[in-house]
């Protein structure tokens, strides 16, 4: 039996294997196109006979090593890039979803994915049911329909940080033949590995830890290939039966665990072309490389930071999945033991125009539309992201209308609870 090697490992070294005499770090293959000697070996490309590159919007030899590093950390069979973490949560869906299709999705997802859902993918004919997370599974399995295609949800919620219950969530999208869907946008595969817990593919936003930087926009999608297409094949037309835009091709019968992957290529990357650029896949690979580092430090300074909130008297209230006592605290030690992520929620006593204010008098953290990179920040969904939400629908996504999002960084913990002190004072 092999060796499994560890997550630090892959972290550094996975994806990119140098020969002898190439480079020891990941090359930008900045390129467009690519040379062939032959029409003929060209033509196989463009059927899918042959394993190659021959235009970077379908493939690119540096972003396919940052997706296998990505897919190794995932515990998948394969992956692929996006151009952003929307991207990869809409090519999830629409690769296994035409119009007349049904979702159901936790409520609690991020507010551009929710919108996703449920008013751009209503515009190609695809309906969304949003319910609440924390309902028992007697009561979300009303949800299906007939024709359902798949189950959604977020590890932990941006920004309500609510905790999915994944075998839940897995056991109901198997009970109904179709596949779970969860974005692992915060909690990062170092600290939990969704499809070890009945997660068929899982999708990222690798702007957010994996990226680290705040220097590059991306997203991936990792499919684990557990999910048995060809058991539920009038489900999934597109996979099991023959793709007239490529010559008949039926991707479960051609690439067997590779399927939905190749899908999702040689058909809406084509189409649609949301590829990242290799310049943003190597300045990705560069931050995964200390994901390892960065994710424990993250998770140790928000825990700091999440019981100093605690301990004072202005503060209303504060959630934090980490945090003893927090509603998620025992579902968090069970899908994530080693810590959770560096993302706050609280509110101030005195609501909006304290939070407000608050915020304005922060020196260390940045206002800024972003979450989950090295710098502390802070953000107001109601004022920023979630501005086009009601106050009712903010509560049905699970945001309070005075929460305030602070992502903590990994700068010294005590400068960043000093500037919050100075900040409430």
């Amino acid at each position: 039996m092999s060796h499994r090697q560890s997550l630090d490992t892959i972290c550094i070294q996975g994806g990119w294997q140098p020969q002898n005499g190439e480079p020891r770090v990941l090359p930008i293959y900045q390129s467009t196109t690519f040379k062939y000697e032959t029409s003929e070996q060209m033509g196989r490309l463009f059927d899918l006979e042959e394993n190659g590159y021959f235009y970077t919007r379908l493939a690119n030899p540096t972003n396919d090593a940052v997706a296998e590093k990505i897919c190794k950390l995932e515990g998948g069979a394969a992956a692929m890039l996006t151009s952003s973490g929307q991207a990869a949560n809409m090519y999830a869906v629409l690769n296994i979803c035409s119009a007349g299709d049904h979702i159901v999705s936790a409520a609690t997802i991020y507010g551009g994915t929710s919108n996703l859902f449920t008013v751009t993918l209503k515009r190609f004919g695809i309906q969304c049911t949003l319910v609440d997370p924390d309902a028992p599974a007697e009561e979300l399995d009303k949800a299906f329909q007939d024709n359902t295609k798949a189950v959604f949800g977020e590890t932990i919620a941006n920004p309500a940080l609510v905790v999915l219950d994944l075998e839940k969530f897995s056991g109901l999208a198997h009970s109904h033949g179709v596949p779970f869907i969860v974005d692992n946008t915060f909690a990062t595969p170092i600290n939990c590995r969704p499809i070890e817990w009945g997660a068929d593919i899982v999708t990222h936003s690798t702007t957010k830890y994996m990226d680290g930087h705040a220097m590059a926009v991306g997203g991936c999608i990792v499919d684990s290939g557990n999910f048995d297409w060809e058991a539920h094949r009038d489900k999934f037309p597109g996979l099991t039966t023959p793709d007239d835009s490529y010559h008949g091709v039926v991707y479960t019968e051609k690439f067997g665990k590779g399927a939905y992957i190749t899908k999702a290529t040689a058909q809406l990357m084509r189409d649609m072309g949301s590829i990242q650029s290799p310049q943003n896949a190597f300045l990705l690979n560069v931050g995964l490389e200390t994901l390892h580092l960065r994710v424990p430090r993250h998770c140790d300074n928000a825990l700091k930071v999440a019981r100093y909130l605690k301990s004072r008297d202005d503060v209303a209230w504060v959630n934090y999945p980490g945090l003893e006592g927090d509603k998620y605290y025992d579902l968090a030690r069970k899908y994530m033991p080693d810590g959770t992520c560096g993302v706050i929620s609280f509110g101030l006593k005195g609501g909006r125009k304290a939070a407000a204010v608050f915020m304005d008098k922060l020196k260390l953290a940045a206002i800024v539309t972003h979450v989950a990179d090295a710098r502390t920040s802070v953000l107001h969904p109601a004022s920023h992201t979630h501005r086009q939400l009601s106050d009712e629908q903010l509560r049905e996504a699970g945001v309070d209308p005075a929460m305030i999002r602070l992502s903590v960084g990994i700068e010294g913990v005590e400068d960043i609870i000093g500037d919050i002190e100075q900040a409430l004072a």
